[in-house]
């Protein structure tokens, strides 16, 4: 129980890639405006932006959005996949992200601290909450595989788009924006899991199933023995 409690934690040992030093790239981009289905719905893209990022996953939420009762599935809104809310540069330190807790809504990633000192050192300018839209079915299936401390990389548009609602859905150009429409939006066109979480706690809570999986195919395998009353 407890590892499954602190299987998401950063340890001091995490090796990051050189590539997450670097700052998101972006430069103006030569995609026109196009129209593209999906689930038989018409969506309007509009990218703003090539982009490119390698970040350190601290949070995210996937959005279903073919049932249920969620404003994404109520919206008709079957390309934006999920949210996830990524660090790189000096904000992508295991000491520093050890002290805060990170979060996200159904479209914000919330981050806080009550240590003052890591609170300092944490760069608010290298966390971005991106929502990302996929169209390819792989890519959506890449998507879904992201998990809290994978170190990613993601080559897209910042792109405006209008869903088959006719609800419409700009994004921020700039790292430096905070609040309502601070967040990326990103139509990916390639993304990738450089590495994974491999911490101690991982290890333990994967020996730990494996030693009940055990346990519990030796108990039933066991030939049955009724209690003799005397």
């Amino acid at each position: 129980m407890f590892s499954f409690i602190k299987r998401n934690e950063f340890q001091h040992d995490l090796q990051l890639k050189p590539e997450l030093l670097q700052e998101p790239k972006q430069s103006l981009t030569k995609k026109p405006a196009f129209t593209t289905t999906y689930n038989n719905d018409a969506f309007e893209i509009m990218p703003k932006y090539d982009y490119e990022l390698f970040g350190l996953v601290v949070s995210y939420r996937l959005h279903d959005s073919e049932s249920g009762q969620m404003i994404h599935a109520l919206n008709k809104d079957h390309i934006n996949v999920a949210d996830y809310c990524v660090v790189w540069g000096q904000s992508a330190n295991a000491d520093i992200l050890r002290e805060f807790n990170f979060s996200n809504g159904q479209f914000t990633c919330q981050f806080s601290t009550k240590n003052a000192q890591a609170w300092q050192a944490f760069n608010k300018q290298q966390i971005s909450n991106n929502h990302l839209l996929a169209i390819d079915d792989s890519i959506r299936k890449q998507i879904d595989d992201i998990k809290i401390g994978d170190q990613i990389h993601i080559k897209g548009w910042l792109s405006h788009y209008k869903n088959p609602a006719g609800y419409e859905r700009g994004t921020s150009i700039t790292r430096t924006d905070s609040g309502d429409g601070a967040c990326e939006t990103i139509l990916v066109n390639e993304i990738n899991i450089m590495a994974h979480l491999n911490n101690v706690w991982r290890k333990l809570l994967w020996f730990s199933l494996s030693c009940l999986i055990l346990t519990l195919f030796i108990y039933f395998k066991s030939p049955f023995e009724p209690h003799k009353h005397f």
